[in-house]
């Protein structure tokens, strides 16, 4: 696998490639994981990490024009991978990822899977590090063109992302396959499976009064996840309720967010936790009442959802297409990009009126994760995608997807 970023750090495409990894060696695997020199080690897994850059030393997260002295190492380390080792395929995570994979895989005769996560320029956009009307943004698009186009095999992590490959860039129907993130419901619960004085003594320890109504948020923090939405939609609640909390568990930017909070008078009623560890996160969203996710982006996916939805948690977003595909019928859809809408879905489901609906329909929620969105399964789908491209005989074309489900099935 090659992971253009700083794996391991709790947060987005880390958690996807975690949880494929671990999922392809339950099934018998060997995966070896090339990323960028800073991250955390998880242990079970095989991570070898570039030389790192003398003056980006902690570079995490985020576009930046460091990223191709970071890529450059990248492909380097990979290099000498595939000259000291045997491999089968390469599994490429991000669109840096996949263009070092696409010209190493054709040096060494490799298939290679593109593990496609959201469109490189628009999410170059979304981070305001490129600007549409820019000089480069054009050749950035074509090359991003010639990336999805060239890949044998892509997963998305959406069906609103294969259409985005079919449509947009114009990628061969056969060749683009849905993969959802997908959750581990076995540690990502309901409350009433936690130790309820574990939870009493969390909910202690991070200041928030016991019978106050709770807020949760996990990810990052910045513009195009709809932070800013979200703490001025919390303002708004505060005007109207006093025993209402946010518990804010990201970064960066924590500086920046926290003088917003203040701006906006509801700094006492905003709990930053900064980054959570991603083994240590199912306790704190299990202090929740209703889950939040204001993302804006309308290509990358949004994993927090299934977070969410497995542990039973009524869950408002806006209207974005990612957010109905996971969500279904049972959430809370505020209409996209109104601070307004925001404000006024977490109220609903905050009444004590409604608390049974919304507690009903973070159930279903939960059954609709154990249903479709299962890593098991998902690490079943990636298995016979590598066999396909391996030995390409195996079925008649890698995008038959009567073929792909019955075998998953027996």
């Amino acid at each position: 696998m090659i992971a253009p970023t700083s794996f391991f750090a709790d947060y987005g495409c880390h958690v996807r490639i975690l949880e494929e990894a671990r999922t392809l060696q339950a099934l018998g695997h060997t995966v070896t994981i090339v990323t960028y020199r800073n991250g955390k080690d998880v242990p079970g897994l095989d991570i070898r990490r570039t030389l790192p850059i003398p003056w980006r030393r902690d570079y995490l997260v985020g576009s930046s024009r460091h990223k191709i002295a970071f890529d450059a190492l990248l492909g380097a380390k990979t290099l000498a991978l595939l000259m000291r080792n045997r491999y089968d395929v390469i599994h490429a995570h991000l669109h840096e990822g996949a263009l070092i994979g696409l010209v190493l895989g054709r040096l060494f005769g490799l298939p290679v899977l593109f593990d496609f996560q959201g469109s490189l320029t628009e999410e170059m956009v979304d981070h305001q590090f490129l600007d549409r009307d820019s000089s480069v943004y054009r050749p950035l698009r074509r090359l991003e063109n010639w990336i999805d186009q060239s890949s044998q095999a892509i997963f998305t992590s959406s069906a609103n992302a294969q259409q985005i490959l079919l449509e947009q860039f114009q990628c061969k129907p056969e060749r683009v396959h849905v993969l959802p993130d997908c959750v581990n419901a076995d540690v990502f619960k309901p409350a009433d499976k936690f130790d309820p004085d574990d939870l009493r003594l969390l909910r202690q320890q991070l200041g928030i009064p016991q019978e106050a109504q709770l807020i949760v948020y996990v990810g990052l923090l910045a513009a195009y996840q709809g932070t800013d939405h979200l703490l001025q939609a919390m303002q708004r609640i505060c005007n109207e309720q006093s025993n209402v909390y946010l518990l804010l568990m990201g970064f960066p930017n924590l500086t920046y967010y926290q003088d917003l909070a203040r701006n906006l008078g509801i700094l006492e009623r905003v709990i930053f936790t900064g980054g959570v560890p991603y083994s240590q996160l199912p306790p704190y969203l299990a202090l929740g009442d209703v889950a939040v996710a204001p993302k804006l982006s309308l290509t990358e996916g949004c994993g927090k959802l299934l977070n969410y939805m497995a542990m039973a948690l009524p869950t408002v977003a806006f209207d974005t297409p990612v957010a109905r595909e996971y969500l279904g019928a049972n959430g809370l859809l505020a209409i996209y990009d109104s601070t307004e809408s925001l404000a006024q879905c977490i109220t609903q489901a905050l009444s004590p009126v409604n608390a049974e609906r919304y507690r009903q329909m973070g159930t279903r929620l939960r059954q609709r994760a154990l249903q479709k969105f299962s890593w098991r399964q998902a690490g079943m789908q990636i298995s016979e995608t590598y066999r396909q491209l391996i030995d390409p005989t195996a079925a008649k074309e890698l995008g038959d997807s009567n073929v792909l489900h019955s075998r998953i099935t027996r």
